[in-house]
């Protein structure tokens, strides 16, 4: 251990080994803006809505008592995150869970939060 007028204590290899294994900037810039998206509590009741099926713009605006204009502006801003995907039937969208990494995101944060 090395003294440093500026640090308590600084272990140089550990320090040096934890700064090599740092992701670059611009990795940690998107992992935040990410979790930005999960910040707003109707975008998560939209996520858990979905974990249960896929729905449609009317269906999510029901089940969460929304305008559909504002449950549209919300699943675009979770499509535009790549949370959310989806499909047309006829002239109806029904929009779904991305993928298994969105349903583990939201059951860890869960898992979490109980503990």
């Amino acid at each position: 251990m090395e003294e440093n007028k500026d640090y308590l204590a600084v272990h140089e290899d550990i320090v040096e080994k934890v700064k090599n294994s740092q992701p670059d900037d611009e990795y940690l810039y998107d992992l935040a803006e990410l979790f930005k998206v999960f910040g707003d509590s109707t975008r998560i009741k939209i996520l858990y809505a979905l974990f249960e099926s896929d729905l449609c713009v009317g269906d999510i605006a029901k089940i969460l008592n929304l305008s559909q204009p504002s449950a549209s502006h919300q699943l675009k801003i979770l499509k535009d995150a790549k949370l959310v995907k989806f499909r047309k039937e006829g002239k109806i969208v029904f929009y779904a869970l991305d993928d298994d990494h969105v349903r583990n995101i939201l059951a860890m944060g869960m898992n979490h939060i109980e503990e």
